[in-house]
């Protein structure tokens, strides 16, 4: 996690962080068995930035708002791999999820949600509250419709622009709405000299209260060899600083220097 105070400048260019039915028939009162080693106290809504992720993935970003990468507990993944992923017990769900949780790499998205429930959601639905499919992918979509961090960072002045902002700003924004510390990731293309603000997560207990994100690993964090962290450092200690540049453009990169 990201526990350092940072200056960020935004930059330009680029603000840019179903399968068919089952092959076995399920019973509705069937419920699958999660061991307790995996029992978890967090939930992780994780939020990203399309053009953030396409400079490291190399693919086209066509949406310019923060979108939903996952619901993720602090404990356990890939709980039950049996528990197949059906993409008609959510479909009323999916034009929400198209809009909200897309696939930035393919198309369409199924693939990318069937991942996402056998890593997170298995373990997730140990909790009653997420205890299928359908309530799984609801909440997670209430969660990040509630949370609203593209429109809350906007409202309150982040927004591509050529200005400057300081990574206090953007953390006390958080901070101030809505009583909590997020956690800040940001990601060093190979072909760029500065960092890019590329994922913020925003915590919540097991009853989806608002909890501070806190330093450690957490469940499907980037692995080092895909994200890096590059912290400049002045000439005492006390004088370390990342820059974070915003551009005008859609197609804006969140930049660290």
């Amino acid at each position: 996690m990201w526990c350092f105070r940072c200056i960020m400048r935004l930059e330009r260019p680029a603000l840019l962080c179903l399968a068919a039915a089952w092959s076995w028939s399920w019973s509705w009162s069937w419920s699958p068995v999660i061991s307790s080693a995996h029992m978890w106290t967090k939930l992780i809504l994780t939020h990203h930035w399309p053009v953030t992720f396409c400079s490291v993935e190399h693919c086209r970003a066509n949406f310019s708002y923060w979108t939903l990468h996952g619901l993720w507990p602090d404990k356990g993944i890939n709980c039950n791999s049996s528990w197949h992923f059906n993409s008609s017990l959510i479909e009323d769900l999916l034009p929400d999820m198209e809009r909200s949780w897309p696939d930035l790499l393919e198309p369409t998205s199924a693939r990318f949600w069937k991942y996402e429930w056998f890593k997170h959601g298995t373990c997730a639905a140990q909790a009653s509250s997420l205890n299928t499919q359908h309530k799984y992918f609801s909440k997670a979509l209430e969660l990040y419709h509630k949370v609203d961090l593209d429109g809350i960072l906007k409202k309150f002045g982040i927004r591509p622009s050529e200005e400057q902002y300081s990574l206090s700003q953007i953390e006390g924004v958080i901070e101030n709405f809505y009583g909590t510390t997020p956690k800040i990731q940001c990601v060093h293309p190979k072909d760029a000299d500065r960092q890019v603000l590329g994922q913020i997560e925003i915590c919540f207990s097991p009853d989806f209260t608002l909890l501070d994100c806190v330093c450690g690993s957490q469940p499907g964090a980037p692995s080092p060899e895909t994200f890096t962290w590059d912290l400049h450092l002045g000439p005492s200690p006390e004088t370390f600083t990342w820059d974070l540049h915003l551009g005008p453009s859609p197609e804006t990169k969140l930049m660290c220097c």
